[in-house]
This record gives structure tokens, C-alpha cells and sequence, in this order.
């Protein structure tokens, strides 16, 4: 039998410390009255949940309240956060992670805080009435979390993992 050479981790510091290759967020999936969901308007024309990415250390449930508060100055409290489902997919050979969180609790009235990235927040009844234009992530979540829901979206290629419920 050979034996093989041990080698250090000092010899082989990509090993001992590996460099983050993808993206990690969180989609808000704001629960409003009349079952309306909350979207934002980019200004490349297409539609997108609250959310962002999840800072190293912070958890998914974390990560919503602070980006909803960030992108949209809506209060909330991260145990009010239901994750149900995580998301993978691909973005210019990029692996992205996206966790679909729900809020059905939070205060204050949306207000464009980060103009450069959203043109203006509105309400859409999950009645047939989301728009077509979506962020591909954002249509995941919406799809994860209401596969009942008429949205006239593509299909993605997002493979989901739901949570438990």
C-alpha cells in the first residue's frame, strides 16, 4: 500500500479558507390586506420583490427584516418571518441561493428609499393580478410560496426546496 503525502493546510490555503462563489438572498414576500403582495418597479422595467442580499452570519429570517426596512422603510420583526422555500439557480455562471420568505406582519407605508434601484412600490392582489414583467428570483419565490397562484409568468429553472410548513 503507498502511502500518500499529508500536505499542510498552510500549503493550501484554498482549501483551509474557501472563497465564497455564489450569492445568497432573500426574497419578502409582504403579506398585505386583501391578500395583496408588495412589488417594486426597477427600472429596467421589471417587477421584483423587497430583498436582497444575506450578509455572512445574519439568517435568512434577519436578512428580510433588514433589507425590507433598507429598500422600502416597512418595520417588522424577523420571528413574524416564515422561510418556505430555498432557491438555486444560475446568474452568468454564478450560483445564486434565494430564500423565499413570507411576512404577513409589517408596519409603516412603503416609500422608495433606494431610487437608484426601484422607481416605485405598489400592491397587487394575488387574484390574476401580478404582473407578467418579473425578476426571475422574485417569480420563484411567488411560485414557491403559492403554486395556486394564476400568474401569467414564465417557468424558470430555479430547482426549489421547499421548507416545512
Amino acid at each position: 500500500m503507498t502511502a500518500h503525502p499529508v500536505t499542510p493546510a498552510a500549503e493550501r490555503p484554498e482549501r483551509a479558507f474557501p472563497t465564497p462563489n455564489g450569492l445568497t438572498g432573500v426574497g419578502v414576500i409582504v403579506v398585505g390586506p386583501g391578500d395583496r403582495i408588495l412589488l417594486g418597479l426597477g427600472h429596467d422595467g421589471r417587477w421584483e420583490l423587497p430583498g436582497g442580499k444575506v450578509d455572512p452570519g445574519e439568517s435568512f429570517e434577519e436578512a428580510a427584516v433588514r433589507e425590507l426596512a433598507e429598500e422600502t422603510s416597512l418595520r417588522a420583526d424577523a420571528a413574524g418571518v416564515r422561510i418556505v422555500a430555498v432557491l438555486v439557480d444560475g446568474a452568468r455562471g454564478v450560483t445564486r441561493v434565494t430564500a423565499a420568505a413570507v411576512l404577513e406582519s409589517a408596519t409603516g407605508t412603503p416609500r422608495v428609499t433606494e431610487p437608484h434601484k426601484i422607481v416605485r412600490w405598489e400592491w397587487f392582489g394575488t387574484d390574476g393580478g401580478v404582473p407578467r414583467d418579473l425578476f426571475v428570483p422574485s417569480a420563484s419565490a411567488l411560485r414557491a410560496w403559492r403554486p395556486d397562484m394564476d400568474m401569467d409568468i414564465p417557468q424558470d429553472s430555479a430547482h426549489c426546496y421547499p421548507t416545512a410548513r
